[in-house]
């Protein structure tokens, strides 16, 4: 380990709790498939931080496993220099894991199918920072992305509360992934695929959203 190194393994689950739209962590039956060789991608939380790289997600060859702990060597040339340096020993547990290598394929593991929602959308800043919820959602013709965009429009349009004594004129909006929206506020989920021209309005008595002409 390099001199003056010191660092924390992230638990990366109250992420993937708070977020689940947008940070997936393996399944259970890949954890448990791990053998030694196989790479696993963690997160180094330096202490005391450093301003530009306060944490680094690397790589990790595994190389001994003894229940839920298992040790290996760093595969990954830190920013850090100072801090690690490849071949550097470490102890983490399966629950600390963010991504996994398989050496070689592993049988019967399949892990479950998740759909993603990176596919953009405006929406109120307000519904972002969790200060309103989804009130009103529209979907338009995709007309924000660009030529070569990895995630392009969606179409939708997603106002928060109108009557939460906001301007909604000054309200700022947002280009942002879909789950981003989903992960505040995911009553709406079940109209995800409707087609461009659907528009919806929250009934706060029902918790439904119903069609609007």
């Amino acid at each position: 380990m390099a001199d003056g190194s010191s660092y924390k393994i992230m638990d990366p689950r109250p992420i993937a709790a708070e977020a689940p739209y947008t940070f997936f962590l393996p399944h259970e039956s890949e954890l448990a498939a791990l053998r030694v060789g196989d790479l696993v991608k963690i997160t180094f939380e330096w202490e005391p931080p450093f301003v530009e790289y306060a944490a680094e997600r690397m790589w990790v060859t595994v190389m001994k496993i003894d229940s839920d702990i298992l040790m290996g060597t760093l595969e990954n040339e830190p920013f850090e220099k100072d801090r690690m340096r490849v071949g550097d020993a470490v102890t983490f547990g399966r629950h600390n894991i963010l991504a996994i290598r398989f050496a070689d394929p592993v049988p019967n593991v399949r892990p479950p199918e998740y759909r993603e929602y990176w596919e953009r959308c405006l929406v109120d800043d307000c519904v972002l920072d969790g200060s309103a919820v989804v009130e009103y959602l529209y979907r338009e013709e995709p007309d924000m992305g660009s030529a070569g965009d990895k995630y392009p429009d969606s179409g939708w349009r997603i106002r928060g509360l109108e009557n939460d004594g906001e301007d909604m004129d000054k309200r700022t909006p947002q280009y942002v992934a879909v789950g981003a929206v989903l992960n505040k506020d995911d009553s709406w989920l079940s109209l995800i695929d409707a087609p461009v021209g659907s528009k919806f309005r929250r009934d706060f008595d029902t918790g439904e959203y119903r069609p609007v002409a």
